[in-house]
């Protein structure tokens, strides 16, 4: 690990530049009115599959990028949509990180000869079912129930808070669902949850009203709710009785995308406070000649370099595990926790100074940072809260915290 290199090659900023000049010409002129409107564009998620995109962590068969893609790579697009627009950001991270990634890693192969094409092409998009209602972290309380009858499965129950699950493109939902009882190692009986894959399309599928979220305008997340709906039995998506399992093993890579989408929002924040500092005039002068706004933006460039270096430290990690070498899971883990708890934390607060350097038109909507502001509050509380990576962090250290 100590010798571990996760600086960027030359192919990773030639691949940088080119979603930077995607997102510049392609998102900047639509995002402020995409964000008022609540409009989710479906053409441009296209032309991001067309990009290559969605196909950065997929094997070549199924149309990704193969040995020519990585995760670092997916951390670069990521942070890269997310200077110009969180909103596709988040859609760009949900679209492989939760809805590729556990049919690639999990599914079996007609699983994935089914649904991989379409998802990696962009074609199509999936979700990612883990909460619901009363039920988040805590795989005791989850609800929604599936039985097996006659060689099909019989799933009933909500969930709340998917992404990408209620869109033209939304073709299917990988979902947990309580599939009996197990007993543990201490002799203690509990909840056995398995996954599936549910076809947006299935009778009794139903993704409901989408939100009217604080921020994240323009990307699509509904609840969805499940009465009766039959799905093959061949739908089981992985082990039975290792569903939850499975998805947490899902969200250390999304910890790691949610801190590149954090990245991109610190570096709007940086390029938003430098242009205003350099124009708007106070006292006769520019007010990025005052120490009060000049150390402020400072403090947000100390920021931005550090939770960068995180994120791509735990893309790395994530790289070399993927080719069978070096770090443990456990020490996947951990950098992924880091990573998400120092670069979210610091894009929220990112987001208030930026609000703040630009003084009274910081709280007017015609300004970037505003949007950006109502943006950053979800980056610390998707894929495990603040409190939910300090308790991570703590027990990687050997701390028995509960």
């Amino acid at each position: 690990m100590c010798c571990m290199s996760f600086e960027l090659s030359r192919e990773h900023e030639e691949f940088r530049h080119v979603v930077r000049e995607f997102a510049e010409s392609e998102i900047a002129p639509h995002a402020a009115e995409w964000d008022r409107e609540h409009h989710f564009p479906t053409d441009v998620v296209r032309q991001m599959g067309k990009l290559g995109l969605m196909g950065l962590t997929a094997p070549e068969e199924y149309g990704g990028a193969g040995e020519d893609g990585d995760f670092t790579s997916l951390c670069v697009a990521i942070e890269e949509l997310g200077r110009i627009d969180q909103s596709m950001g988040i859609t760009l991270e949900a679209a492989v990180g939760l809805g590729i990634s556990p049919i690639l890693t999990f599914g079996s192969a007609e699983q994935k000869e089914k649904w991989l094409p379409d998802l990696v092409a962009g074609q199509a998009l999936a979700g990612f079912g883990l909460t619901e209602p009363g039920a988040g972290s805590d795989a005791g309380a989850t609800r929604t129930r599936a039985e097996l009858v006659d060689g099909v499965w019989v799933l009933n129950g909500a969930k709340q808070f998917i992404t990408n699950s209620g869109s033209e493109l939304t073709s299917c939902v990988s979902i947990t669902a309580r599939t009996g009882t197990s007993t543990s190692p201490a002799g203690k009986e509990r909840a056995e949850i398995s996954a599936f894959i549910v076809p947006a399309d299935a009778p009794g599928f139903t993704a409901e009203p989408a939100y009217d979220k604080l921020g994240w305008h323009a990307s699509d997340t509904h609840p969805i709710t499940l009465e009766d709906v039959r799905i093959p039995e061949g739908n089981l998506l992985g082990e039975r009785g290792r569903g939850y399992a499975q998805f947490l093993a899902t969200l250390d890579d999304g910890r790691i995308a949610i801190a590149a989408l954090a990245v991109g929002c610190i570096q709007a924040c940086v390029d938003a406070c430098l242009q205003y500092a350099g124009e708007r005039q106070s006292f006769g002068a520019p007010i990025g000649r005052k120490q009060g706004v000049a150390f402020q933006i400072a403090d947000l460039e100390v920021m931005l370099r550090a939770s960068r270096l995180l994120v791509y430290k735990a893309a790395a990690v994530k790289d070399a595990m993927r080719h069978g070498s070096g770090p443990t899971l456990a020490e996947l883990k951990q950098a992924a926790s880091v990573a998400k708890l120092y670069a979210t934390e610091s894009a929220v607060t990112a987001t208030r100074i930026a609000t703040q350097v630009f003084g009274g038109y910081g709280f007017m909507e015609e300004y970037p940072v505003t949007r950006l502001y109502r943006d950053a509050k979800v980056l610390e509380i998707g894929e495990g809260t603040s409190e939910v990576q300090r308790m991570l962090i703590a027990r990687g250290l050997g701390l028995p915290v509960e």
